[in-house]
């Protein structure tokens, strides 16, 4: 009898919980980690780092309404404890870790309880994906990854162009080319063509509905892509400042984007082909 009574109890409760919509539960969870956003928001807001961010974010926000009307009422019990776990693990962060290591521990929780919602064969990660990317991360790349990605594209264009019949040699993040001194930059690490990459990749992924295997096989590809993409386009700009007193800006600027284009062109083509991209 008492069984027959906690069953019952246990199923009122259940459609008590079902009658919430999940989007509801899923502001309030964001609600609950206000203080990470905060600092993101305080973070570009003063200059701090690019806006990029809030493309990905619009992007996360039209995904999870497109998928709003397929989500389950009742959430998956291991994905909720993940995401219950991942939120303290972010609130205990703010007293011992950088502000930026406890917004990603938030971003992530948000994606796991997203995920515990999700109809059975969605593909969560491109959505992971840009909870991530839509963090204010590119200074924090661009000092933690700059100099390494700038000196491996020196030493990789510096090989391109030797094989091409060109003098190159490089020092450090410079390259000497044809006896003229040309400096690898911040700007050609390839940051913030690193963020437009994946960014395509989340997006695409997140509209045509790719499986998580296919996206995550595809990952490294684009990697390579984007790496390829930054050596050709140092490439050029060096070759053009070797021999010319002055190259003018709207070149750099002309040769990033057409360079990015084919990048991100690649990228798109990659994430939404494949005889198993469907779910």
């Amino acid at each position: 009898m008492n069984r027959v009574i906690a069953t019952s109890r246990s199923g009122r409760w259940q459609e008590r919980l079902g009658a919430v919509p999940p989007v509801a539960w899923l502001a309030l969870q964001a609600a609950a980690l206000w203080t990470h956003w905060r600092w993101a928001a305080a973070r570009v807001g003063d200059g701090s780092d690019d806006p990029l961010g809030v493309v990905a974010l619009a992007a996360l926000l039209w995904a999870v309404a497109r998928l709003a009307p397929e989500l389950r009422s009742t959430p998956r019990p291991g994905w909720l404890a993940l995401a219950l776990g991942l939120s303290v693990a972010a609130t205990v962060s703010t007293f011992a870790a950088p502000p930026l290591a406890g917004a990603l521990l938030a971003a992530l929780a948000l994606a796991a309880a997203l995920r515990a919602f999700m109809p059975s064969g969605r593909a969560g990660l491109p959505l992971a994906g840009l909870a991530l990317l839509a963090l204010p991360l590119i200074s924090s790349l661009q000092f933690y990854a700059g100099y390494p990605l700038r000196v491996l594209t020196a030493q990789l264009s510096t090989w391109g162009l030797q094989l091409a019949g060109i003098a190159a040699a490089r020092s450090g993040s410079a390259m000497q080319v044809e006896g003229r001194l040309v400096i690898v930059d911040a700007p050609c690490s390839g940051v913030q063509m690193v963020w437009m990459a994946y960014f395509c990749a989340c997006a695409v992924a997140a509209w045509t509905g790719v499986s998580d295997r296919h996206f995550v096989r595809e990952l490294p590809r684009i990697g390579a892509l984007v790496l390829a993409g930054n050596v050709l386009r140092n490439s050029v700009l060096v070759v053009l400042e070797a021999r010319r007193t002055s190259v003018p800006e709207v070149w750099h600027q002309g040769v990033g984007l057409v360079v990015l284009a084919l990048v991100c062109a690649a990228v798109v083509a990659l994430m939404a082909g494949g005889r198993d991209a469907r779910r």
